[in-house]
């Protein structure tokens, strides 16, 4: 059961970790803008997958209604279709520090092309776009592409991937050294220590019962023994 317990508890972990990366991880599309405007968009439950109100402005704002910039786009199939917030991110997390969604808008409005002369764009960006919820990734950068066909190597994504897991390698080599050299031998200690300390118990239940069969046997002698 306990190892149920922890293996579960493993992959709940690794669920978790997964999800963040992949949310916060810099992904990249290559599409075809199609059009770009600002809206008046109510912030509600899903605050968290929005930047905050005063990020890149230096004015704090408590409103629940935001102008937010957006980014629609069609990927080379012709019939799926995204679409991307544009806000700052200032210096909260995720750590893109993007302070330009003005100018990358106006980069977005000077890519939007028709679908009979596409110009194709690498949007990167990261997030998830839920309709349900009204949630959208976020752009923080657009690239023209040569084609809709070109190859993408995500090499930021692998470095810090690669990073990640060497520092998972030595936490666990740290620890695995840790556990050798200084609980394992403590484990030891505390474990002889409850052996003797069981033994030295035995021993004086052994003396004990020794001692009472003893007296009990003695007490015997006493009883009137039955006449012939």
């Amino acid at each position: 059961m306990w190892t149920k317990i922890k293996w579960s508890l493993r992959l709940l972990l690794l669920l978790i970790v997964g999800l963040f990366l992949h949310y916060t991880l810099p992904q990249r599309d290559v599409v075809q803008i199609i059009n770009t405007y600002n809206k008046l968009t109510p912030i509600g439950s899903n605050w968290m997958f929005y930047s905050m109100e005063d990020s890149g402005t230096g004015v704090e704002t408590t409103s629940t209604t935001r102008d937010i910039r957006f980014i629609e786009a069609v990927y080379p199939d012709g019939k799926s279709v995204m679409v991307y917030r544009n806000e700052d991110t200032g210096w909260i997390w995720p750590p893109y520090f993007k302070w330009d969604s003005s100018n990358l808008q106006a980069e977005a409005t000077n890519y939007k092309t028709d679908k009979a002369n596409p110009t194709w764009v690498a949007v990167t960006h990261y997030g998830w776009r839920i309709p349900m919820i009204s949630i959208f990734p976020n752009a923080v950068k657009i690239t023209p592409v040569a084609g809709p066909d070109v190859t993408l190597i995500p090499w930021l994504n692998i470095v810090i991937l690669a990073m990640l897991a060497f520092v998972v390698f030595m936490i666990r080599r740290i620890w695995l050294q840790f556990r050798e050299r200084a609980l394992d031998p403590a484990i030891d200690r505390a474990e002889q220590a409850w052996d003797r300390v069981e033994a030295e118990g035995s021993v004086a239940r052994a003396r004990a019962r020794g001692r009472w069969g003893r007296f009990t046997a003695w007490l015997d002698t006493w009883k009137a023994k039955p006449r012939r």
